[in-house]
């Protein structure tokens, strides 16, 4: 990232009437009263639901996993169950959505330190970075990921990145390795990072960041060696089926709803105006996933209704479906580009974007 980015202002978006979402957000609220007594059971429920499975899979390893399939089976449905809790647990807890409590609320994101990544920093790069600035280069965290991508059409180029539709596929599953073991620290340590331009990190938190650190390797690698008596090679691989699990799952979760080709990545003026109002910038660079069913809904939180999370990060995922239909209704009022994809479409364009941005890109050039 340049140091031109690093010292440039915080962008802002264009004016709107905001008429529009004024309606939608009235709609919102109707449904959220509307729903709330019989939802707040389900948000509840799966708040408990979901940690429990996880640990009920580690309490199985660490009991029988002297059986290297029960072990690796346990510890592959681990990896799965870490996306689960951060989809229908995690998610919601950071943006204060599961209990009426903060506290408690701030209290179930530690859930993210035991499972390995540091609540405090994602926390920052979630709510201040992605939520803020969706695909708004060197602002938006998500897509501020390592010097071997290039998801950005107009970030900086290298001549490695020629080659990224071919290596990336493959470096894909160590994406949760990267997270928990080198992004964390880059992001606490290094200056130059984009966390750090609007926040100074609380000394407490570098504790916190290698106590939770040592104890994630500990609970996963270290006790299952001295109950199980397997050998390191066993345990360690275990641990990487883990992370290898995870890893795949949480990428096809998270890449389609921005990193495509069908979504924009909106450049601020020389005054850091973005082209368009709030409301639309949302539209512009988030996209759905088709697909509603009990399995979508209740197993994988909603993940498929991107764009009302984005608009509505204040409300429980459970609510999206039913704002996701007002806002069709009125994306085909307003002829407001509202775009919802296949999975298996959404991450072929991903793929494409790749491809796409693979060449260095002139933005001064016009095209037709």
């Amino acid at each position: 990232m340049s140091t031109d980015i690093l010292k440039a202002k915080k962008p802002y978006f264009a004016k709107d009437s905001g008429d529009i979402f004024s309606r939608l957000r009235q709609e919102a609220k109707k449904i959220v009263t509307r729903l709330s007594p019989q939802r707040r059971k389900e948000i509840i429920f799966k708040a408990f639901l979901f940690p429990f499975v996880y640990f009920l899979f580690w309490a199985l390893a660490l009991c029988y996993g002297t059986n290297l399939w029960v072990l690796f089976g346990c510890y592959g449905l681990m990896g799965l169950t870490i996306v689960l809790n951060y989809l229908n647990v995690i998610h919601d807890a950071v943006h204060h959505t599961i209990f009426n409590s903060r506290r408690i609320n701030d209290m179930y994101t530690y859930l993210f330190d035991i499972m390995g990544a540091n609540s405090f920093i994602w926390k920052t790069r979630h709510i201040r970075y992605h939520h803020n600035y969706p695909n708004v280069n060197g602002w938006d965290t998500d897509i501020d990921q390592s010097a071997l991508v290039r998801i950005v059409p107009h970030a900086t180029f290298s001549p490695m990145h020629k080659y990224q539709h071919v290596y990336l596929p493959f470096i894909y599953p160590l994406f949760l390795f990267n997270w928990l073991l080198v992004r964390d620290f880059k992001d606490f340590f290094s200056k130059k990072r984009t966390v750090q331009k609007l926040v100074t990190i609380p000394r407490a938190e570098y504790i916190k960041l290698l106590a939770f650190k040592i104890f994630f390797l500990f609970y996963l690698v270290i006790l299952p060696k001295i109950v199980l008596g397997v050998s390191w090679l066993m345990v360690v691989s275990a641990f990487c089926v883990l992370i290898l699990s995870a890893s795949i799952f949480a990428l096809m979760v998270l890449l389609p709803p921005h990193a495509n080709t069908a979504s924009e990545f909106p450049l601020p003026d020389s005054e850091q105006q973005l082209p368009y109002g709030w409301m639309l910038h949302m539209l512009k660079t988030t996209n759905d996933v088709n697909g509603e069913s009990w399995f979508t809904r209740f197993v994988m939180g909603n993940y498929n209704y991107h764009i009302a999370h984005h608009l509505f990060p204040n409300i429980h995922h459970t609510y999206y479906p039913e704002i996701t239909r007002v806002l069709k209704q009125l994306s085909d009022q307003y002829n407001l580009p509202y775009r919802s994809y296949p999975l298996f479409t959404s991450l072929s364009n991903h793929y494409l974007l790749l491809k796409q941005n693979r060449v260095e890109f002139d933005i001064w050039e016009e095209s037709m």
